[in-house]
């Protein structure tokens, strides 16, 4: 018998350290070559690694949502054979991907002698022995779940239907499947038999801990100030409906690429607000280029896809990439580059987009823009009350670099755009 030692490797291209987001084994537990053996994070991609031996495994780095040394041992397995030391960190992974809520198509593994690690679209916790069957109660006739014993006893403690629980790997319900179902289900329908759900404490990890210290980074660092203008989205709807009426094959057309179009022509004559500060160095660059965040909701938490050069596309190529860069994050697909570099941040919530919000700064952007719902309200027009259809639009500033008078001053041209559709294919 001898002992292994398998070493972090780097997996963010020169990184000092990642967090552990899960186990996918246990101290004890007995796994083959390249079987899953833990997720880890950098600051944006998550990484499955796999065991680079078969054997036994004898100890473990820290539990889920610790910080690992690039370098140092995060597990030790007892193989058949002669010890064997660890090797070397195994050189950056370029295609590491972000983790999502839904499966991809089985990446690549990478592998070298004695480390092996891939991109992992999804995340799981613990590796208790995998059920192939199902008692009657957890799941509907004809449908059966895959999930551990302690998965199914923890989800029928708190009342869960395994088979309404949405799943990381098709058909299995791991841990942290559950978790992801107790977030996004506060106050639903499922209730234990007792009566009141027990408290869950969750513990803070992988991209909801890193959207918790970005968010908390922005405030802390940043002076917010927010501006709020109406604006009359009645003449820019019937445009968009004339747009949709005629698109044959393109893409449908929504708000946001307009908003987009209008944001990139107006930008040119407001540069302080196309800009990133850099705290330490003092340093605000204007940035030529349009690249705009997308904040995305996923079921991992809020991303935010990059339209790269969006001052450069149409209405149309706006449609077909906001559509591509928004299904890549909440399928997990999104790359790291995707994810990075941009300029400024727009972020909606759609139909629940409410009166006015007070969106929080992309740090180390200057500013984010946030369109809230439309509504049609009663208005006086050449002494006429006449529906209109009304949107709000916000803008959130960082006041270090950006004065009132300018962020008014531009969600003002904004408007004269939106509301004078016409103009926004006027060059």
């Amino acid at each position: 018998m001898g002992t292994y030692s398998f070493k972090l490797p780097d997996v963010g291209e020169g990184i000092a350290e990642a967090e552990i987001v899960a186990w996918h084994v246990a101290v004890g537990d007995v796994v083959e070559e390249d079987a899953p053996l833990a997720d880890v994070m950098t600051d944006k991609a998550t990484v499955e690694l796999t065991s680079p031996v078969a054997g036994k495994v004898v100890n473990i780095a820290g539990e889920a949502g610790e910080m690992v040394a690039i370098g140092s041992i995060l597990a030790v397995f007892e193989t058949e054979g002669d010890e064997r030391a660890a090797s070397e960190p195994a050189p950056a992974f370029e295609a590491a991907r972000v983790k999502g809520p839904d499966p991809a198509p089985e990446p690549i593994a990478e592998k070298e002698e004695g480390r092996s690690f891939r991109p992992r679209p999804s995340g799981a916790v613990h590796a208790e022995p995998v059920s192939t069957s199902l008692d009657a109660d957890d799941a509907p006739e004809g449908k059966r779940v895959l999930a551990s014993p302690a998965v199914r006893q923890r989800a029928k403690d708190l009342g869960i239907d395994l088979a309404q629980v949405k799943t990381a790997e098709p058909g299995r319900v791991r841990h942290a499947d559950l978790d992801a179902f107790l977030s996004y289900n506060a106050g639903g329908g499922y209730r234990p038999a007792g009566g009141a759900r027990p408290d869950e404490p969750v513990k803070l990890i992988g991209m909801r801990r890193r959207i918790a210290e970005n968010m908390a980074a922005s405030k802390r660092h940043i002076p917010h100030f927010t501006y709020v203008e109406e604006i009359d989205v009645t003449k820019l709807e019937e445009l968009r409906a004339d747009l949709n009426a005629t698109r044959g094959g393109r893409p449908k057309i929504t708000m946001l690429p307009l908003l987009v179009t209008a944001i990139c022509k107006t930008l040119p004559q407001f540069p302080m607000l196309n800009a990133r500060y850099d705290d330490e160095a003092g340093i605000v660059t204007r940035h030529g280029a349009v690249h705009l965040g997308m904040a995305t909701r996923t079921d991992a938490g809020l991303m935010v896809p990059v339209i790269r050069d969006a001052q450069d596309r149409n209405i149309w190529q706006l449609a077909s990439e906001i559509a591509r860069l928004a299904e890549a994050a909440r399928s997990g697909k999104a790359t790291s580059a995707e994810l990075s570099g941009s300029t400024i941040t727009i972020t909606s919530l759609g139909p629940l987009g409410g009166i006015a919000t007070t969106p929080v700064i992309n740090r180390p952007e200057v500013a984010i823009i946030g369109p809230n719902k439309i509504v049609e309200r009663p208005v006086f027009r050449d002494g006429q009350v006449v529906a209109a259809k009304l949107m709000n639009l916000s803008i959130s500033c960082d006041h270090r670099v950006v004065d009132g008078w300018d962020a008014a001053s531009y969600v003002q041209a904004i408007k004269r755009l939106l509301e004078t559709p016409a103009l926004l294919f006027v060059d």
